[in-house]
């Protein structure tokens, strides 16, 4: 049986990583969150240890790997600017880590962890559900058996949140890095695994609560809509749906509706097959939203994404 201890054991993503843990015949030894309000644990790991404070959850850790008794995987939910220092406290407790998306906010940090990795054997596991989701594998079949041509993409995605979002950690662009990075990074991610990496980058939007841009691949225009305000939730979303995603290429709809439940069993599996999605992997996708953060909003090139209402400037 393989052990686990997580990092941020309270937050909205951790128990979609303690399901998964649970599917795969894991056990949680330790778990980590300032915020005490963890009972959620209880559900699949009753007999967990559970820590406040990072000092501690340090202190028996490394007492568990003097003991011989290492944990094998750390898995962190931490907010994203923590990542990377989390990432690299896996490794030095020698454990694997298995991050939550993004596996960091800049491109140049994955350098550094690139570098530890390799100095103490251990491995970097980044959690990019969308490649494993049914309708982006068909995708990425068609795709690769179709004509070496560019195909015309809209991406949409609005997941209403309230007030609390603007004030945790996730409304902070230099924790969370902007709607783009929180919530966008991957389907970046997924776009670019299915039509190639970028070749141009501009940014049509950039609020608070919504981004819009154009992303220009190997092999696909693609105009982009993300959204955290429920107001921007189509008539065919219905009363009650606060969520809503749509990939359409060439003008045809991909079904992307359901099929998410068990994305994250599937891509535990594939870590502990030594599948996992690496640093490499990640790196394009991290490298599209770093560098969107850095330019200003430009209409240049690419047209207004057709989700986007006529008063947002």
């Amino acid at each position: 049986m393989k052990t686990f201890a997580l990092i941020g054991a309270a937050g909205y993503i951790a128990p979609r990583h303690m399901r998964a843990i649970k599917d795969i015949g894991g056990d949680i030894k330790l778990a980590l969150d300032p915020n005490d309000s963890v009972g959620v644990i209880d559900r699949y790991f009753p007999n967990a240890r559970f820590f406040v404070e990072f000092e501690r959850f340090d202190r028996q850790i490394d007492k568990m790997r003097r003991a011989g008794e290492a944990i094998d995987f750390i898995s962190i939910c931490s907010p994203n600017y923590l990542h990377d220092a989390h990432v690299r406290f896996a490794l030095r407790s020698d454990s694997d880590a298995i991050c939550e998306k993004p596996l960091v906010l800049n491109p140049w940090n994955l350098d550094g962890l690139a570098e530890l990795a390799e100095r103490t054997g251990r491995k970097v596991n980044t959690i990019l559900q969308l490649r494993l989701h049914p309708a982006i594998r068909a995708l990425r079949e068609q795709v690769a058996q179709g004509q070496n041509r560019k195909y015309d993409v809209d991406l949409t995605y609005i997941t209403s949140r309230g007030p609390w979002y603007h004030v945790s950690w996730k409304g902070d662009d230099g924790k969370a890095g902007g709607i783009a990075t929180n919530i966008g990074v991957h389907f970046f991610d997924m776009l670019v695994d299915v039509f190639g990496p970028a070749e141009t980058n501009l940014l049509h939007l950039r609020t608070a609560s919504r981004a819009a841009g154009y992303l220009e691949l190997q092999r696909a225009r693609v105009r982009w809509f993300l959204s955290i305000d429920a107001a921007d939730l189509p008539q065919a979303a219905g009363k009650d749906q606060t969520t809503w995603r749509s990939i359409t290429v060439d003008g045809a709809e991909i079904e992307f509706s359901g099929g998410f439940t068990d994305l994250h069993t599937e891509s535990y599996r594939k870590i502990l097959d030594g599948r996992g999605y690496g640093i490499d992997a990640v790196r394009p996708s991290i490298e599209i939203v770093s560098a969107q953060r850095k330019q200003p909003v430009n209409f240049n090139r690419g047209e207004r994404h057709p989700m986007a209402r006529a008063d947002m400037t």
